[in-house]
């Protein structure tokens, strides 16, 4: 089909699973379009085509972990630096969370998980580690508005002037930024909530309006919160959340 879309793209865009992961199932033949088992790479599909995946495949999706971690300062998310140790050494049946759900389920190997949103080496909280590239596109791909709300310590003057200028009209490297709910909750102490993630966005967006960032946590990524998780413990995502 000429005018159609290739299948491992749609069934990205319905959520199904990452393009890669999509390829390989199309070649595996566990994808089925209107009923029809498709296994070329490269097929192309009506873009209202029905696409199902086998059961074996479903059982494959529903396998894949997606662990939440509360880094600690001084652990870099993915990007090893000499003498600082990264955030997936952290997931050790040591560090399990009591509340974790799935208590009984296998640690899932340190090279199959990827980081999906970095926090810098001197910031903390919410950390999330998935083998599940759906979940990794929803939070980090270039079409993702999911927020992120920020706690954050400051040492500087914070005035009326400096949050107008924080919420809208920043850019960095060259580019604008997205609107950014910000508000006041201490003397020393603003909520940031971010629909985007440059890198280390917080921290340049006050040196840009005279302020330091003190300290960082993240404490939110969409409907998923830190909640009690002790900083340095994971868990699993539970059953029914969403970010």
């Amino acid at each position: 089909m000429d005018d159609g879309i290739r299948l491992s793209r749609l069934m990205a865009q319905q959520g199904l699973c990452s393009r890669r992961e999509a390829d390989r199932l199309i070649a595996a033949g566990q994808v089925r379009v209107d009923g029809v088992v498709i296994d070329q790479l490269g097929s192309k599909v009506h873009p209202l085509a029905a696409i199902e995946l086998t059961s074996e495949a479903r059982r494959q999706r529903a396998a894949l972990a997606t662990v939440l971690l509360n880094k600690p300062p001084g652990i870099v998310s993915n990007q090893p630096e000499k003498g600082y140790p990264e955030a997936v050494s952290l997931i050790t049946e040591e560090n399990r969370a009591s509340s974790d759900d799935f208590p009984k389920r296998r640690i899932p190997k340190a090279q199959s998980l990827h980081v999906a949103g970095r926090l810098d080496i001197d910031s903390s909280g919410l950390l999330v580690l998935t083998q599940d590239g759906t979940v990794a596109r929803t939070l980090i791909g270039p079409e993702s508005r999911i927020e992120k709300e920020y706690h954050v310590g400051i040492e500087g003057n914070i005035t009326e002037a400096a949050l107008e200028c924080l919420r809208h009209g920043l850019s960095l490297d060259g580019r604008p930024l997205r609107p950014v709910r910000i508000t006041q909750t201490g003397s020393t102490q603003l909520q940031f909530v971010l629909t985007e993630g440059r890198k280390r966005q917080v921290r340049r967006m006050c040196e840009l309006v005279g302020l330091s960032v003190r300290t960082l946590v993240r404490v939110r990524i969409g409907g998923v919160h830190l909640g009690r998780l002790r900083r340095g413990q994971w868990r699993h995502l539970a059953s029914g959340e969403v970010f």
